[in-house]
């Protein structure tokens, strides 16, 4: 064979290296994703003003006097009672955006029950929004299996999320952590599974002063 006859063979080879690199990159980083969240459309939450600052950490926050007002959300539970965050006027409020169908919501739900646990008597009140459950039979199998003892609003087509200030939640990002202060005000922000120690960090702010200011 001639060396002309032999160049077309090894630059296919070489071409097609090049391919399964590529495409193994793309599978790596695709898996990466994946792994973080079910559903992300994004950090920024949908546009709008709302004074978030995203720190290296994925967390978010916005500075006292630049908070978007946490919109009024009430409704079924999962369990089949009824909830209204209003009740908890005065309270540091934690909302999980989860679904039953969600890797990263089953790794971080021990999570958020076990730090729940530990600083309800300080104040704190936290509350899931189940969403695109079709039912309310897998997400209490959910909470059963994982031990979760805090209400869970009950919202399959993502009408509560709507609700908030443009910019303040990104629907598509499940799960997604707000940390609401004692003024109502949206003061903080993860739009990732969180582990314990990162919850903690992104709660221990607005418990270090009893007024949440």
């Amino acid at each position: 064979m001639s060396a002309a006859s032999r160049a077309p063979l090894r630059s296919n080879r070489t071409a097609g290296r090049v391919r399964r690199r590529v495409a193994l990159t793309a599978g790596v980083a695709a898996v990466a994703l994946l792994g973080s969240a079910c559903s992300s459309g994004g950090t920024s939450g949908g546009g709008g003003q709302t004074g978030f600052i995203t720190g290296s950490d994925g967390i978010a926050t916005a500075k006292e006097g630049e908070r978007a007002d946490a919109p009024d959300l009430s409704g079924e539970t999962v369990d089949g009672g009824q909830l209204d965050i209003a009740d908890y006027q005065g309270k540091i409020i934690v909302l999980n955006v989860w679904g039953s169908w969600c890797g990263p919501c089953r790794a971080e739900a021990k999570n958020l029950e076990k730090v729940y646990r530990d600083t309800k008597d300080q104040g704190v009140q936290f509350v899931g929004i189940n969403t695109r459950d079709s039912t309310t039979g897998p997400a209490r199998a959910f909470e059963k299996d994982y031990g979760v003892t805090y209400p869970s609003l009950y919202d399959p087509a993502g009408r509560l999320m709507l609700r908030f200030e443009k910019g303040t939640l990104n629907p598509q990002a499940i799960p997604s952590t707000l940390v609401v202060d004692r003024e109502g005000k949206v003061a903080a922000r993860a739009l990732q599974a969180l582990s314990e120690e990162k919850l903690r960090k992104m709660l221990d702010p607005y418990l270090a002063d009893e007024s949440g200011k």
